[in-house]
């Protein structure tokens, strides 16, 4: 398949994976990208600017093919130095970059002179033609089913993509809900050029995620999200667990909720932990509806393969039937 983001990234498939916290490693971008996808490897997962550098050296050692890195800007406890991450991709060579969160105006100019295509992602119309029009190379457009943070528009993928192809001009991809064939069929015929995926990636062979957090996906159905932090306007859809349902309940009490209420719960340690030793209750994670379509563990290279080969059959025998008929 040829689309305006392979031609632009330089991949074969239209299938790019999310950048995620604690998951973007090299085991995980190299995989994808070997595949024939694009991988990404999340660079705050790294705790320092040089531990990135480090990082995507080791990509490199396992894939020739291109791979991202993904800087997502958001607030933090803890201030990030933003600008020391984004010098420390441009030094290392990386020609795609994957920001999320707050505006990446600010760093399109470093991004720009060192050739490097920009992908913003985005969870509205609006947003996406605002990094349209301040230069990103392409968006990432995010539907209320994705995994993380939806933002607060509650609009699905059926009504997003079709704005985007009729609004943009930019090569857009579609995030949120895509896991299988179908997915990829759908989106190109509503006009994306590529889809983006981070759950079904997460149930694979390579992720850098416990067996027990994997296996709990492939058993979990549609509705085995929980959206958090609804309240404090921020959003974020999570796999429902004990912990996400003590969020849950500490949101639902009368009153405003504050931040410090919950942030014993869901610290990003606690997360980082649960990968690590598969104690599903150990903290929270994101996860998103397409769950309920994940049912097996392959590797990135089967799952490409499979996803790639199952859009062409829908594309050249189901639908081209249909218009014979």
């Amino acid at each position: 398949m040829r689309t305006r983001i392979t031609e632009m990234l330089g991949i074969k498939h239209p299938i790019v994976q999310g950048g995620m916290q604690w998951v973007g490693l090299a085991e995980m971008a190299s995989a994808v990208s070997n595949a024939g996808g694009l991988g990404i490897l999340t660079g705050l997962t790294q705790p320092s600017p040089e531990a990135l550098q480090k990082e995507i050296d080791r990509c490199r050692d396992m894939t020739d093919q291109p791979f991202a890195v993904n800087l997502t800007i958001l607030p933090t406890i803890k201030p990030v130095p933003y600008a020391e991450y984004a010098q420390a991709i441009v030094d290392s060579g990386i020609k795609i970059v994957e920001t999320a969160g707050r505006n990446p105006e600010p760093f399109l100019p470093l991004f720009k002179s060192a050739g490097i295509k920009v992908i913003h992602k985005c969870t509205s119309i609006r947003h996406s033609l605002k990094a349209e029009r301040i230069g990103c190379d392409a968006v990432s457009v995010d539907g209320f089913e994705c995994a993380g943070h939806p933002g607060e528009d509650d609009v699905t993928n059926l009504i997003l993509l079709p704005l985007a192809a009729k609004r943009l001009q930019i090569p857009f991809i579609a995030s949120g809900g895509f896991g299988d064939g179908r997915g990829l069929a759908a989106a190109l015929a509503m006009g994306a050029d590529g889809i983006n995926m981070g759950t079904r990636f997460m149930v694979t062979k390579e992720a850098p995620i416990h067996e027990d957090v994997k296996h709990a996906m492939v058993n979990a159905n549609e509705l085995d999200t929980a959206l958090i932090y609804r309240s404090l306007s921020n959003t974020a859809r999570v796999f429902r667990n004990s912990v996400a349902e003590q969020v849950l309940d500490i949101e639902a009490r009368p009153g405003a909720t504050k931040f410090e209420d919950i942030q014993p719960l869901v610290q990003g340690t606690k997360g980082k932990e649960l990968f690590e030793q598969g104690d599903l209750d150990r903290g929270i994670w994101s996860a998103g509806m397409v769950v309920g379509l994940i049912d097996d563990i392959p590797s990135c290279e089967e799952l490409v393969a499979r996803i790639v080969a199952d859009a062409e059959a829908i594309i050249s025998e189901r639908l081209t039937a249909l218009m014979q008929a």
